[in-house]
């Protein structure tokens, strides 16, 4: 039995290693956190278990952390990664070659295809550098905010994008990154007022339109991958489907959040408001 398991995790590491070696882009084999799952998945498991367990743990008998200003640097920061994310997407592609129905991967030299790949490899960066949002949070103990749709997408994203640097840096997919960066600077934008102090909450009011460019932006994806499906197109189809599903998955995650955030709370602030005889309203 020893010997039988042994030989079936060989088979199952030489099975991962010949599928990594055939399908690989050898562009990016050797960039920064690429070769290999182990580093992102040790990545993604110390920030699930510092983020749920170990963090909040630590944080139980002490003050929150002051982190005014890094935030606002912080938020800063990727106001900038996002925009120039979104001008390496499009100048390296969805300005005006790429094509909006089908765009297979160049997997050449072309300097245009390795600007791409290199705009996918920083976008996978940023999925990483985004994790800190956790972390701030339980350093300054907000643990509420730690939902899981934030735990989720905070997960899923740096997969996702690892799979495009590993095996995709260019075509279909990545215009997923270019509307992705673009609500990136919306939303940091946000964080970046917010964190202004209580003297700026005046000017949030926006705070659920944000979550409604965030719900067209999955739309959006979702349809992008989705109806390529249906084509011939030299795009693989299962990445468009596992695209699509994720997409139709954070639609309903944030459509959800939606509802509950703001139009049952609303409705449930209007039932809390009754008439009196004068005609005024008056909360219960």
């Amino acid at each position: 039995m020893k010997g039988g398991s042994t030989m079936n995790n060989s088979s199952m590491f030489d099975s991962y290693y010949t599928f990594m070696e055939k399908n690989s882009d050898p562009r990016t084999a050797d960039w920064f956190f690429v070769s290999g799952l182990g580093p992102l998945v040790t990545l993604l498991s110390t920030y699930l278990y510092f983020c749920t367990s170990v963090g909040p743990r630590f944080m139980r008998d002490r003050k929150p952390f002051e982190l005014k200003h890094t935030m606002l640097v912080y938020n800063f920061s990727q106001i900038l990664m996002s925009a120039f994310l979104v001008y390496e997407g499009l100048a390296s592609g969805w300005y005006n070659d790429y094509s909006y129905t089908c765009q297979p991967v160049d997997y050449s030299d072309n300097p245009k295809a390795m600007r791409m790949a290199s705009a996918v490899w920083w976008y996978f960066m940023t999925k990483l550098i985004e994790l800190l949002d956790t972390v701030f949070f339980v350093l300054r103990k907000k643990t509420r905010q730690i939902s899981f749709l934030h735990l989720f997408h905070h997960t899923i994203m740096p997969i996702c994008a690892w799979i495009g640097t590993k095996f995709l840096p260019g075509g279909h997919g990545t215009f997923l990154g270019v509307i992705n960066s673009f609500i990136h600077i919306i939303m940091y934008g946000y964080y970046l007022v917010a964190g202004l102090g209580p003297e700026y909450q005046k000017y949030l009011w926006w705070k659920q339109h944000l979550t409604s460019l965030q719900l067209i932006q999955f739309v959006m994806i979702f349809t992008h991958n989705f109806t390529v499906m249906f084509r011939d197109c030299s795009y693989p189809k299962g990445i468009n489907f596992l695209l699509s599903l994720n997409a139709g998955v954070f639609i309903y995650l944030f459509g959800k959040f939606y509802v509950d955030n703001y139009i049952k709370a609303n409705r449930k602030k209007n039932d809390d408001v009754k008439p009196v005889s004068n005609g005024k309203a008056k909360a219960c």
